[in-house]
């Protein structure tokens, strides 16, 4: 996910809070795991996910969860913006993962086609993605983008 939705023209909506997720809530990736055994050890460091797809989902909690540190960590150097700024009007709500290719630990590029449902200043909307992944130095990182849709 990178789009950044801007609405300038809009009065300011209010601050939502991150989502404040504890090791043993349910992850929001979608996976019947809690958090901490899921995407929360991919965003402590303690693991690397092994996986395209695990990545793309841990990418959404981050999002979930506001943690710039990890998005940035996982963005490829040559594509990774200087710094991940977070609408404080959106939500992130829900995931579907539609499509995946390649991206196994045979694998040196993947894609994850997926929906991301949010809400906008309490408006519901939905991003549609075809992100591409590579192998950059042993580790899934997230390089680029098509918006589907």
């Amino acid at each position: 996910m990178s789009r950044r939705t801007s609405h300038p023209r809009r009065p300011a909506a209010p601050q939502a809070e991150p989502a404040r997720i504890t090791p043993e809530a349910p992850c929001p990736c979608g996976l019947p795991a809690a958090y901490g055994s899921c995407c929360g050890r991919f965003h402590t460091g303690a693991a690397a996910a092994p996986t395209c797809e695990a990545l793309m989902r841990s990418r959404y909690a981050a999002f979930v969860v506001r943690d710039a540190g990890y998005l940035l960590r996982t963005w490829h150097p040559e594509t990774r913006p200087p710094s991940v700024d977070f609408d404080p009007a959106m939500r992130w709500v829900g995931l579907e993962i539609l499509e995946t290719t390649e991206g196994s630990a045979f694998h040196t590029t993947g894609t994850v086609t997926f929906r991301a449902r949010y809400t906008d200043g309490g408006r519901p909307d939905a991003l549609h993605e075809k992100s591409r992944f590579v192998r950059h130095e042993g580790a899934w990182v997230y390089a680029a983008a098509v918006f589907v849709d």
